[in-house]
């Protein structure tokens, strides 16, 4: 059966996490419908029908949608399933909040995270904080599945754009939940989990003070977005989100700068798959170095000025 991809987006830009999970898509199968579900959305489902290798937009606006809330877009997404056999999204903060609740609706097991697509029916996807990898094979008459992006490259762009066809939206669970606030850091840089170079910080740094002083200049040279570590957001050292791993955001850049982590498997779980990853940190026994291709000892507050000065 055909195969329904749930965008993730902000209405008016389709999100690089659902390219890269149109890629997951077209390894499932050929027939492949994208959903953008929104207010106002015609610029995301534009975008999307650029996009190789899809059969055709499904756009749905309403009120409730604006946000994607899980209610009213499970509900959604409910009332299309009758024509797929494959639901999936991107593993972003909606596909994992829309999601689980589909996947319930529909009484299946949902499939999370996968990061390679064996068969049709057969994912791979990680466990244990990253450090093994299970093979999920499903029965399930209707699959749902949360795609690790970092995990796949961004689809093509198409010669011709796919047609889009408008939606007809209910009213269900509409009043169930309602939207109160978005509150969001604003940055000129990068967003942390499409950024191609990452300079990332750890507790080591001591203060939210250094944090800043150390990294950032390092990182508007490098053009980079700043992470951090669980310890160091903890520590209050950096906001919630620009924590990177298993508990906060999974990232694969070209560049992965890992300063004054010590690379517990929290961490690990979140930035492994980055291409090239450089340690920076004075303990030469931390694991970070384990995985890392480029390993720096030392004092951190001579080594990233020093580094400043020399790009």
């Amino acid at each position: 059966m055909a195969i329904l991809l749930f965008a993730d987006h902000d209405n008016a830009v389709l999100s690089e996490q659902t390219v890269r999970a149109l890629t997951a898509a077209t390894q499932i199968g050929e027939e492949i419908d994208i959903l953008v579900a929104g207010q106002n959305a015609s610029g995301a489902a534009e975008a999307a029908a650029k996009l190789a290798g899809i059969r055709k937009v499904l756009l749905a606006e309403q009120d409730a949608l604006e946000h994607r809330l899980a209610e009213p877009t499970a509900a959604l997404i409910l009332a299309l399933s009758g024509d797929y056999g494959t639901i999936l999204a991107p593993a972003t903060t909606t596909g994992k909040n829309v999601l689980p609740r589909v996947a319930a609706l529909l009484d299946v097991m949902q499939i999370s995270e996968i990061t390679e697509v064996v068969a049709a029916d057969t994912f791979k996807r990680p466990i244990y904080a990253g450090n093994a990898i299970e093979v999920v094979q499903s029965t399930e008459a209707k699959k749902v599945l949360t795609v690790r992006t970092a995990s796949f490259a961004p689809a093509g762009a198409a010669a011709a754009p796919a047609p889009v066809q408008v939606v007809e939206t209910g009213a269900e669970a509409a009043s169930l939940s309602r939207f109160v606030e978005n509150m969001l850091s604003k940055s000129e840089r990068p967003e942390l989990g499409s950024a191609r170079i990452i300079v990332s910080g750890g507790r080591a740094l001591g203060s939210d003070e250094k944090f800043r002083s150390v990294l950032n200049p390092v990182a508007d040279k490098l053009g980079a977005a700043v992470g951090a570590s669980r310890a160091a957001v903890d520590a209050g050292y950096a906001p919630n989100d620009f924590q990177v791993g298993q508990t906060g955001k999974i990232v694969a850049p070209d560049l992965y700068v890992a300063c004054g982590i010590s690379g517990a498997i929290q961490h690990l779980a979140g930035m492994k798959d980055s291409k090239i990853i450089v340690a920076i940190n004075s303990d030469e026994e931390a694991p970070i170095f384990q995985v890392a291709d480029y390993g720096i000892v030392g004092d951190l507050f001579e080594i990233l000025p020093e580094l400043e000065r020399q790009l």
